[in-house]
């Protein structure tokens, strides 16, 4: 069952679809399933968005979390595919020790 993450950045909701979960949480167990909500909090409140660097049509949401594998960044890739109907997708998920490269969109201040 593919689940909605709210996305006020986006304004709209982002998809995760079951394929994309299952994806998740084999190349990154230490993320999902225990780690799932955070995904939701990530795309709903990021620190940071960054332009994708593999598609021109992805963006990163960045969150700093405390207390996830002693202090790390949840990155969450989001496809947006624009036609024939707005849709936002989740392609990928991971924890992240490094700084993201690059210029962000969008950062909070």
């Amino acid at each position: 069952m593919a689940r909605d993450f709210d996305c006020p950045y986006l304004g709209a909701s982002v998809e995760l679809t079951d394929e994309r979960e299952a994806h998740i949480a084999g190349e990154h167990p230490e993320l999902l399933p225990r780690h799932l909500d955070l995904i939701g909090v990530a795309l709903n409140d990021p620190d940071a968005v960054y332009p994708g660097t593999r598609s021109a049509n992805s963006r990163l949401f960045v969150r700093w979390y405390d207390d996830l594998a002693g202090g790390n960044r949840l990155v969450v890739v989001v496809v947006s595919d624009l036609e024939p109907r707005a849709r936002h997708w989740v392609v990928t998920a991971h924890i992240s020790g490094r700084a993201i490269r690059g210029v962000p969109e969008w950062q909070r201040q």
